[in-house]
């Protein structure tokens, strides 16, 4: 199968085009090299002939129509996206533009290479979304989001992927393009932008600095590693049902605070201080203005329809993840670098 993969130089997106291609795949990875992208996460597979890179804005429609006409892809995998959301919140309108305009304009140009192919059957276009669309739940562990949760977003990131994921059901709908969506629950894992908590903690640790923490730390996420996300994603697009969704969750749910320490004792393995752990940086800072208090996937369909579930504890995934980063310092001290890297955002109100 040909696929093209947006924002495949990006953390998600990289360990797409990565398993991809060790499974055969031809791999179009297009990516506008944004702040958050990468290079050096796809270079094991840079010099396969199956793979090619395109740096293209998906925000530019012309450009989409070149690589679309040239490269002619079986599929199309859409993971480029703006997602920080303490940057959403202090800069909306880009958000905005990528995360809307640029799937328009990548549905757009898929639709027409469908068209112009003669509408295939095997043809599809695999939209990847989150479960921050659905909003926020309870504390009730027997509460989770389904497919057929209603939408309830609080950030402008969160409601501007729902805003996409409803432009992919109408063209859908309205058109008949062969869609697939999958919202997923927080990934981490190796090549994770040290702007998100995981590496955030991880590098501040090492450094000696404050280990922040929102508010109290209670907010409850559900943490998929990586590489499980992207086998389910590739799994989906070969043998998910065209215009149903799928959660995608890694049944690994835990408080902030609680996800903070069980990294500070890796660490404490890993790397011992000369005295005293490294949960004693740990320092609970300002909340984000309108921070979800729990998301929670039930992913009973990919499980029943398609076979699929999380290989990968959190426990064991973390032990991955820090190794990682002791292991691969020089990638993530030039990414500290770029703008915004490191310091608080999202705190406007």
């Amino acid at each position: 199968m040909k696929l093209l993969v947006t924002g495949g130089a990006g953390f998600i997106g990289s360990a797409v085009v990565r398993l991809a291609i060790a499974r055969g795949h031809e791999v179009v990875n297009v990516d506008a090299l944004t702040y958050a992208a990468c290079l050096d996460n796809v270079v094991e597979a840079a010099d396969s002939p199956l793979y090619s890179f395109e740096q293209v804005d998906i925000r530019d429609h012309a450009e989409l129509d070149r690589v679309f006409a040239r490269h002619k892809p079986d599929a199309v995998m859409h993971l480029a996206a703006e997602s920080h959301v303490d940057r959403s919140i202090d800069g909306p309108a880009e958000f905005i533009e990528t995360n809307i305009i640029g799937t328009f304009n990548m549905l757009e140009a898929a639709r027409k290479l469908w068209v112009e192919s003669g509408t295939p059957d095997a043809f599809r276009f695999h939209h990847i979304s989150t479960d921050e669309v659905f909003g926020s739940l309870p504390a009730d562990p027997g509460v989770q989001f389904t497919e057929d949760t209603p939408y309830d977003p609080r950030s402008p990131y969160s409601a501007s992927k729902a805003s996409s994921d409803h432009l992919v059901r109408a063209w859908h709908e309205t058109y008949g393009l062969p869609v697939l969506l999958t919202n997923c629950s927080n990934n981490y894992g190796p090549y994770h932008f040290p702007e998100k908590l995981i590496p955030v903690i991880i590098i501040n640790a090492l450094a000696g600095k404050p280990l922040p923490v929102y508010g109290d730390g209670s907010n409850i996420r559900d943490w998929l590693f990586v590489e499980d996300h992207a086998d389910a994603l590739l799994l989906v697009i070969e043998k998910g049902e065209v215009g149903r969704s799928y959660n995608i969750g890694g049944e690994n749910e835990c408080t902030n605070l609680e996800l903070v320490h069980t990294i500070c004792a890796i660490i404490d393995r890993r790397r011992p201080k000369p005295r005293g752990s490294y949960a004693d940086q740990i320092t609970h800072v300002i909340d984000r203005p309108g921070h979800d208090a729990r998301y929670a996937i039930d992913p009973n369909r990919i499980r029943k329809e398609l076979g699929w579930r999380p290989s990968v504890t959190v426990e064991a995934g973390l032990v991955r993840t820090v190794d990682w980063y002791l292991e691969n310092e020089a990638w993530w001290r030039k990414l500290l670098e770029r703008h915004g890297v490191g310091e608080r955002l999202g705190v406007r109100v």
